[in-house]
Order: structure tokens, then C-alpha cells, then sequence
């Protein structure tokens, strides 16, 4: 759905790159995650293949054409969550959704059914301006799908939410997926490119360092050890080899000897990962 070769890009009168020769490709149906810090051009990227930024060095295709060559009928086809909201304040939420479905040469999802999804129905007829930031945030989001595009782009989807409110936007992306949608999310959480992500692009200072599956990168950089954490009065830890676990006589003694409070692989995190193979950390 989206190929990219060779991207590069500098701001108009800046010394220096933003990107540097960026190559990645995304297939339909998969969640393609940008993980980096702050600065590292992750929204730039984002920016330029929804037609925000021009003048781009190198070749972007999106659904088998050029990006260059596609006009306001893009729209239609891409849906967008904006890190920031950006809302109609003096509109209540109905009026607002209304309005940008009007944008659209195609069906759009009713305003009501889509506040239900993200809880927001109660305030169908409120005003934005007296909106909360996670209120407006989840406004956002809904928008960006009303009109059943087929790639979406997401910058920090999460922000600004609270743990119940995140679960809800993670849960509804990967159903986004399943309807077979072509998701781009750009992100320094690495709790949400680990939960929602097939593949992930690590981008530090306009590269990208890697791209691979996060299941794939902490196995690959992990211990293959397990930590027992066992006893009440007093506890204890032990670590076995993976390898072999199951003829393991130590192992197996002390499941059948001792009180086990806990059993842990010590798998790495993404976020080890990525400090392991930039020098950089996600913050």
C-alpha cells in the first residue's frame, strides 16, 4: 500500500536534512509503527505522505501511485489522527463531525456511532470548547475513520489519554485492522508499538536504524532464561536455561517443592532494543 525509497527531506531555509535516504514498505492490513524520540522525523515522514509537506527528494508510492500524482481525491482514500486535536471549538461535537464529513465524495459513519465507540455520546450536543484535552483527543481520533478510508495515519494516538481511554483507541485500531486497514503510526511509546504494531521502523536523527517485528527484535536481544520467584516468608529467585526447560531437574523440583510467586522470561523490552541499537533512548 505504501512503498518509499530514498526519501530525504530539509526544511525550507534549514542547514541540514530532516530525512535521510528513507526506505521502508507497508502492506495491506499491517500496523507499520515509526518508534523514536522527539525530533527524530517521525512526523515529518508522516507529514509528507499525507500531502502536508511537498518538495521531497527520492520516491513515495501510495495504493500503486505515485504520490505526486494524486490529487484532492487522496482524501478520500486516507484518513488522518493528527497528534494535536484540531477542532471547530464554537461547534458541539455532532456539528463538527457533520461538517468534515462533508468534506468527502463518499458515505460517512454517523456522528452517533461514533462518539459510542470512544464514549463520548453524552456529549454529542456539547460544545468542543468545553471539551477536556483527552475528550477532544478521542474526537479527533473517530474523525480520522468516519469515512472509511483505506490507510490511516496516526501520530501519538494515545496522548493526552487516560489507561481505560488508550485501551479503548488500541482496541478499535486493531479492529481497524482487521477490516483490513493500512495503519501508520508514529509513536515514542513503546507500550503502543509493542501492542499494536507488526513491524516497526526504528528512526533516530532522520535514519532508520532498523525495521523488523517487535515479538522478533526482543527475542532476538533477549536472554533465553527464565527467573522463578518463589516462597512466603522468605522469597527467593532462581534462573534456568530456556533451552531444555522441560528436562530441567532443579527446575522441575522446584515446581513441585516450593510456594512460586512468579515466572518471568527475560525477554527484552523495546525500548532495551532500541537504546541497544541507536545509543539513543525513546525521551
Amino acid at each position: 500500500m505504501i512503498k518509499v525509497n530514498q526519501f530525504s527531506f530539509a526544511y525550507p531555509g534549514a542547514k541540514n536534512k530532516t530525512l535521510f535516504d528513507l526506505d521502508f514498505e507497508i502492506a495491506k492490513g499491517e500496523i507499520f509503527g515509526f518508534l523514536g524520540p522527539s525530533g527524530a522525523g517521525k512526523s515529518t515522514t508522516q507529514k509528507i505522505l499525507i500531502k502536508l509537506l511537498q518538495n521531497y527528494e527520492g520516491r513515495a508510492e501510495v495504493m500503486g501511485k505515485d504520490l505526486s500524482k494524486w490529487d484532492s481525491d487522496y482524501y478520500n482514500h486516507i484518513g488522518v489522527g493528527f497528534e494535536l486535536p484540531n477542532h471547530y471549538l464554537k461547534l458541539t461535537a455532532k456539528e463538527n463531525l457533520n461538517f468534515f464529513a462533508s468534506f468527502y465524495d463518499r458515505p460517512c459513519r454517523k456522528p452517533e456511532e461514533l462518539l459510542q465507540m470512544v464514549g463520548l455520546e453524552s456529549a454529542i450536543d456539547q460544545r468542543v470548547s468545553d471539551f477536556s484535552k483527552g475528550m477532544k483527543m478521542r474526537l479527533n481520533f473517530v474523525r480520522s475513520f468516519m469515512h472509511d478510508p483505506k490507510i490511516l495515519f496516526f501520530d501519538e494516538p494515545t496522548s493526552g489519554l487516560d489507561p481505560v481511554n488508550a485501551r479503548i483507541i488500541k482496541n478499535i485500531i486493531c479492529d481497524l485492522r482487521e477490516e483490513g486497514k493500512t495503519i501508520f503510526v508514529s509513536t515514542h511509546s513503546m507500550l503502543d508499538a509493542d501492542e499494536l504494531c507488526d513491524r516497526v521502523a526504528f528512526i533516530i536523527d532522520g535514519k532508520i536504524a532498523l525495521i523488523e517485528s517487535p515479538r522478533n527484535l526482543k527475542l532476538q536481544n533477549g536472554k533465553r532464561r527464565v527467573r522463578v520467584e518463589y516462597g512466603l516468608e522468605q522469597r527467593t529467585e532462581k534462573e534456568f536455561d530456556l533451552d531444555d526447560l522441560g528436562n530441567n531437574t532443579a527446575f522441575l523440583q522446584l515446581l513441585q517443592q516450593e510456594s512460586i510467586q512468579t515466572i518471568h522470561t527475560e525477554e527484552a523490552t523495546l525500548e532495551d532494543v532500541f537504546i541497544k541499537v541507536t545509543g539513543r533512548s525513546l525521551t
